[in-house]
C-alpha cells in the first residue's frame, strides 16, 4: 500500500509531536516542583536536589518546547536530561545495574530522550514561535538537510 499521501501532514504533525512531548515533560516538572497532581514518588522532592533540578529543567525547558521557542536547543537539553535520568535514576538505582528498561522502569526516559533528540534535529515545525520569528526553515531535516 502507498501511504505517501500522508506526507503532506508531516510538518503539522511535527509541530503536534513537539507540543505533546513538551507538555508531557512540563507535567513532570509541575508534579515535582508544585506537587500537583500529588504523585507519591515526588512527594518529598526538594528544590535543591537532583529531582528538583530535573523538575526545574522539565518545567522551564519543557515549556519552551511546548511553544516552540529555541526548539532545537531546548530539545537537545531535554534529551541529555532524559539520558542522565535513565542512567542515574533507573539503571543504577539498585545495588547492581539493571540495563533492561522493562525491569528498571526507564522506558519513558529512553523514549523522551530519543524523541527530544529527534526534535533537536528536526526543529519545531511550522506551528511554533521559532517559525513565526523566522528562525526555522519550512523543511525538516536539520543539519543534514539538502539546501
Amino acid at each position: 500500500m502507498d501511504f505517501s499521501f500522508l506526507s503532506r501532514f508531516q510538518p503539522v504533525l511535527l509541530s503536534l509531536f513537539r507540543f505533546i512531548t513538551g507538555l508531557l515533560l512540563f507535567q513532570y516538572g509541575i508534579a515535582k516542583l508544585f506537587k500537583f497532581p500529588p504523585v507519591p514518588m515526588f512527594a518529598k522532592v526538594e528544590l535543591m536536589s537532583l529531582y528538583g533540578a530535573a523538575g526545574t529543567i522539565e518545567l522551564v525547558v519543557g515549556g519552551l518546547l511546548m511553544i516552540g521557542l529555541f526548539t532545537r536547543l531546548a530539545a537537545f537539553i531535554l534529551s541529555g536530561e532524559m539520558a542522565f535520568a535513565y542512567f542515574m535514576g533507573h539503571m543504577f538505582k539498585g545495588e547492581a545495574p539493571v540495563f533492561l528498561p522493562l525491569l528498571n522502569g526507564g522506558t519513558a526516559a529512553i523514549l523522551f530522550c530519543f524523541a527530544c533528540l529527534y526534535l533537536s534535529a528536526a526543529g519545531g515545525g511550522p506551528i511554533s514561535v521559532d517559525a513565526v520569528m523566522g528562525k526555522e526553515s519550512g523543511a525538516a531535516g536539520g543539519a543534514f538537510a539538502r539546501r
